[in-house]
């Protein structure tokens, strides 16, 4: 696997609060309340599209956060943190990656880019740094396209205060961004091949972009919070001059809430286990809901494809509100043999999964039925998921939204064992899909894939 295939995998981390290309550094910074917390929730948006005629476009996506020692989640973006930061810490520096979400609209294309190639969103790596102090904060990165979309670069100073009276946590910010010419000609610039009458060709070089926004959330009960956002982003003149750009600014509102399961366990807390999960499966026509509801579980295809993997794993709470319910995180790496129909592929999962243990028989027995949700991202589109979007006259994604239901038992309880009292035996689902079209991140897919896996799950 290549260094460039390797990084659009990790496109896959670039969680799901579709934030505008150029908002303001990092809005879901300290949304969790303590270090170790993580979260699940939804969000919507919706924004004015810098194109001509396009209009507006609204989004929904799950949101998933997650704030650790050293790797974050923050929506759109996920990070290292290079230093070992406490929140009484004034510096922070983090190395991420983030989702740019920029490009031509996917359900419907205006006549100001009829015949133009498609301007695609793209995944950028950053570096950033961050000074707190009683009178806001500064921020600086730097960032560049690695999914050799525009190879564009952009360069960030920004400014943001904190404000909180009781449960209100507001964050008022403004951003400077210096934009260079690769990136600001591939998303509105004119290509000589592309010109019309009424569309002259146009390249507008680098550019500076201003942001003003509003970013916060209410503590509406314990651990629930709403997340709600206003921003307004100001193209430089020489953006505004292209012939594809409506003049003006570009207003982004969202709206969405969040649960925080609070914190798993102290950093200094040794001897947390891992989760090594190996799985084999195969497509099913079969649909989700079917699956779920053990109404339908044939692995007979026509196309025959098959799925292997491994997946680890790492608590993140334990016994929520000392309910028998745990969550865990994933990562896992799926190779899909596709049966000589096109060039086998990886897969990249990363996802958070609920656990519930409550059975009156698993005193003797222990059985975990489980739900998955994160996100999934492929190589190239599967086998199934083009055929069966061919056949509808739709668009295929790499990048689809996750889930994974399963059910298992302890194979230690059922053969007398303590040692292998951790050791699990199960069958899932590994279901790809669009959020029924709704979700531009997932190129407005309606539609995905499903494969039934048998695997096996210890503690180490």
């Amino acid at each position: 696997m290549t260094l460039d295939k390797l990084r659009r995998l990790l496109l896959s981390l670039a969680l799901l609060l579709p934030l505008s290309a150029s908002a303001a550094s990092d809005p879901l910074a300290d949304l969790l309340a303590i270090p170790g917390s993580a979260g699940l929730g939804a969000m919507l948006r919706s924004e004015r599209s810098p194109y001509k005629g396009a209009g507006f476009s609204n989004d929904m996506a799950p949101l998933y956060l997650y704030e650790g020692k050293r790797f974050f989640l923050h929506g759109s973006r996920v990070g290292l943190k290079l230093v070992d930061e406490l929140r009484e810490s004034r510096h922070s520096f983090d190395l991420f990656l983030d989702y740019r979400f920029e490009g031509f609209p996917y359900d419907r294309s205006p006549d100001s880019l009829a015949g133009m190639r498609t301007r695609r969103p793209s995944t950028d790596l950053g570096l950033g740094y961050r000074y707190r102090s009683d009178w806001g904060n500064l921020d600086a990165e730097i960032l560049h396209d690695v999914d050799n979309v525009s190879r564009g670069s952009e360069m960030r100073l920004g400014y943001s205060l904190d404000w909180q009276s009781g449960r209100w946590h507001l964050r008022p910010s403004l951003m400077l961004s210096r934009r260079n010419a690769r990136l600001n000609n591939y998303y509105y610039g004119v290509n000589p091949d592309e010109v019309t009458p009424l569309r002259p060709e146009y390249l507008p070089g680098a550019g500076t972009n201003l942001t003003l926004g509003l970013y916060g959330y209410y503590e509406l009960l314990n651990r629930w919070r709403l997340i709600g956002g206003i921003g307004v982003n100001l193209l430089d003149a020489r953006l505004r001059n292209s012939p594809i750009v409506r003049d003006g600014v570009q207003p982004t509102v969202m709206l969405g809430a969040a649960y925080d399961f609070g914190s798993h366990k102290p950093y200094s807390e040794p001897g947390l286990p891992l989760h090594v999960k190996v799985l084999y499966g195969r497509s099913t026509d079969c649909n989700l809901l079917p699956i779920m509801t053990l109404r339908c579980s044939s692995t007979r295809t026509e196309d025959n494809t098959r799925i292997a993997g491994i997946e680890l794993g790492r608590p993140l709470i334990e016994r929520v509100n000392n309910w028998p319910l745990d969550f865990v995180g994933y990562l896992g790496l799926l190779h899909h043999d596709e049966n000589r129909l096109q060039p086998d592929t990886w897969q990249l999962d990363a996802y958070i999964k609920a656990y519930y243990y409550g059975f009156p028989w698993s005193g003797r027995v222990r059985t975990r039925l489980g739900m998955g949700a994160g996100f999934s991202l492929a190589q190239h589109p599967l086998y199934v998921e083009e055929r069966d979007q061919a056949r509808r006259g739709r668009n295929t994604s790499k990048l689809l939204n996750y889930l994974d239901p399963s059910i298992d038992i302890s194979v230690g309880d059922l053969i007398g064992s303590h040692a292998l009292k951790e050791t699990y035996f199960g069958i899932g689902a590994s279901h790809r899909s669009g959020i029924f079209g709704a979700a531009r991140m997932f190129g407005n897919i309606n539609g995905g894939s499903n494969y039934l896996y048998t695997y096996i799950e210890a503690k180490l």
